[in-house]
């Protein structure tokens, strides 16, 4: 890997996500090699990428690159390599670019599409974790429109122009009024020969409530935003299976779609070597102590979605999302400066800043600890929240211009096929 040896204790850190980002900037000046490992050359915004997919931002606004984060500072190295296996008794990684050693280990490699061991699901639905996957979603949304202009068969259009979001999860809720909105005030121009009143926006939930992780006046609001901008919400309905055509639930309730979105949950991504039964918990993630370390390894370290720090309040970990990621990667920089010196380690603690979501234009709501509002001004507070999270000035900028334009024209210029997703439309014909 040409990394050169050095005196100073090595640190790597899998994964450049929220948690890996925030580590490594807290050790960039501390007399410790860090070594970052991403399969990507790039951070994700992973908060904006439904906007990815609905055409209102391009991806190079919600990434940034890794290589930037940390530029000029001494005894940082970025690899782009995948983590294969994790050979703990050796302190030796297995890489797609060969072997690399650590003194101390970070997994921070985040989550991945929970599809609970269904097959059909995992094959035929959409996912929406990374750039490559929203853009195959960006770019079957249009071709399904393109395609409902071919056809004579009222059966086929219909099921090209009906969208299954499955999860009523922050992203399946911002995902359902993107669409609703795109159909309300976009579609009718882009495609005037084409009866776009009959797209239909279908967001089916598992539990009674949408936003369960969100306060009960959250969930009503945001149900009621989406059922006014035309989303059909059906709860306590449970998806079965989708063969690329027919959506099929527990309640025999059935869609007919050519685009079924999967947003009913996530998993820790684990890789080889840590993946034993003993060291998980729920949810395929990794059991943490209260200092981040990996159980029964004190030299590796576990950090954000994939680490499960159980305790009186977070009976089964903290939610996965990126506050926990990012103040858990700032107080595990300052424990492992502690651990070099040879100083005791301090315990996690974790300040919960509220939850939020948007269902669309004006609309959104927002849950703090003392105070709880909906409406335009949570809308307001939600934007200016994610771009001061956002990485970098240029994506702040980039952003912020286009969500003024938007606004403003009540447009998504971003409504291009870059990158065909091929699907076979011949299974809709009778």
């Amino acid at each position: 890997m040409n990394i050169p040896r050095s005196s100073y204790p090595r640190i790597v850190i899998i994964g450049g996500g929220f948690g890996g980002i925030s580590l490594a900037q807290k050790l960039s000046k501390k007399e410790v090699q860090v070594v970052l490992l991403d399969k990507n050359n790039y951070h994700t915004f992973q908060p904006l990428l439904y906007q990815v997919s609905t055409g209102g931002l391009e991806p190079d606004s919600i990434a940034y690159p890794l290589r930037k984060v940390l530029i000029g500072y001494d005894n940082f190295f970025f690899r782009l390599a995948e983590v294969n296996e994790i050979l703990a008794e050796k302190k030796v990684l297995n890489t797609s670019i060969g072997q690399v050693s650590y003194d101390y280990l970070v997994v921070a490699t985040g989550s991945e599409t929970n599809f609970f061991g269904n097959k059909e699901l995992e094959k035929n639905a959409m996912a929406m974790k990374s750039i490559p996957q929203s853009l195959n979603l960006r770019s079957l949304i249009l071709e399904n429109f393109e395609q409902a202009l071919l056809t004579d068969d009222y059966h086929e259009r219909d099921a090209l122009m009906n969208f299954v979001i499955v999860g009523g999860g922050p992203t399946g809720v911002e995902l359902a009024g993107a669409l609703a909105e795109i159909k309300k005030g976009i579609l009718p121009k882009d495609y005037p020969d084409l009866d776009t009143r009959r797209a239909q926006i279908n967001l089916v939930q598992g539990g009674d409530r949408l936003l369960d992780a969100m306060s009960d006046n959250a969930s009503e609001k945001s149900e009621n935003f989406l059922e006014k901008l035309g989303v059909q919400v059906w709860k306590n309905t449970r998806v079965t299976g989708y063969n690329g055509k027919t959506v099929t639930t527990k309640t025999d309730l059935t869609f007919e779609t050519a685009t079924l979105v999967w947003a009913a949950g996530v998993m820790g991504a684990t890789i080889k070597g840590l993946d034993a039964k003993e060291l998980l918990a729920g949810g395929n993630r990794l059991n943490v102590n209260q200092f981040n370390q990996v159980e029964g390894y004190p030299e590796i370290f576990a950090i954000g979605d994939i680490a499960c720090m159980e305790s009186k309040d977070y009976p089964r970990g903290h939610p996965m999302m990126a506050q926990p990621a990012i103040q858990q990667g700032k107080h595990l920089g300052e424990n492992l400066v502690r651990l070099v010196d040879g100083k005791s380690l301090k315990p996690f603690s974790y300040r919960d800043k509220g939850s939020m979501a948007t269902v669309g234009r004006n609309k959104a709501v927002v849950d703090l600890k003392k105070i709880k509002f909906q409406g335009v001004f949570a809308w307001f507070v939600w934007m200016f929240v994610h771009l001061f999270f956002l990485i970098g000035f240029r994506n702040r900028v980039v952003v912020f211009v286009n969500w003024v334009y938007n606004y403003v024209r009540f447009d998504r210029e971003a409504r291009l096929i870059i990158r065909p997703f091929k699907r076979n439309y011949s299974q809709f014909k009778d």
